[in-house]
């Protein structure tokens, strides 16, 4: 199989380092939509997520989108497909999007320079995740640790919210 070049690649070759914030391409995964309720997502393995919350199983995690529609995450190439108890579907949409994390003592600012969702960890801790609109692009929005977070975004607005974050960062190197 060809190996897919991550198309922010040379965006993060040119990037300066930046204590405060750092931005960084994340590998392929394979991504499924899945819509479906606990009894779907027992079948292949997952645990249902709290409402806009992730559950994470060995290399696998599984965001809550909906009511009864979840993003479910992996390393890239170690789901062939995925069968599930009926009624449900699934979507392969591994190439729809491309990841990054933010990271760093003022990660949440500067994502909050183009998000209006309230960051603070009260508001939005650990494991919380959301959809949500960054400047002008869709995004999934997923609080990794304290001080990361991943977004999902859409391959063609990759390159845009990636700009828009070292627009961002500008500002503390400058």
């Amino acid at each position: 199989m060809v190996e897919r070049a991550h198309n922010l690649a040379a965006m993060a070759a040119a990037s300066l380092d930046c204590a405060a914030v750092q931005l960084t391409a994340l590998p392929p995964a394979t991504r499924m939509i899945i819509r479906g309720d606990a009894a779907v997502l027992a079948s292949i393995g997952m645990v249902l997520p709290e409402r806009c919350r992730a559950t994470v199983g060995g290399n696998r995690a599984l965001l809550w989108l909906g009511p009864d529609e979840f993003l479910l995450l992996a390393p890239d190439e170690t789901i062939a497909a995925v069968d599930v108890a009926q009624p449900a579907s699934v979507v392969d949409v591994s190439h729809r999007n491309s990841a990054f994390s933010v990271s760093g003592p003022r990660a949440a600012w500067a994502i909050n320079a183009f998000c209006a969702l309230d960051l603070h960890p009260s508001a939005f801790p650990v494991g919380m995740c959301t959809r949500t609109v960054f400047g002008k692009a869709e995004i999934v929005l997923w609080r990794t640790a304290a001080d990361t977070f991943r977004i999902e975004v859409a391959r063609s607005f990759a390159p845009y919210v990636w700009a828009c974050l070292e627009e961002v960062r500008q500002e503390l190197l400058a």
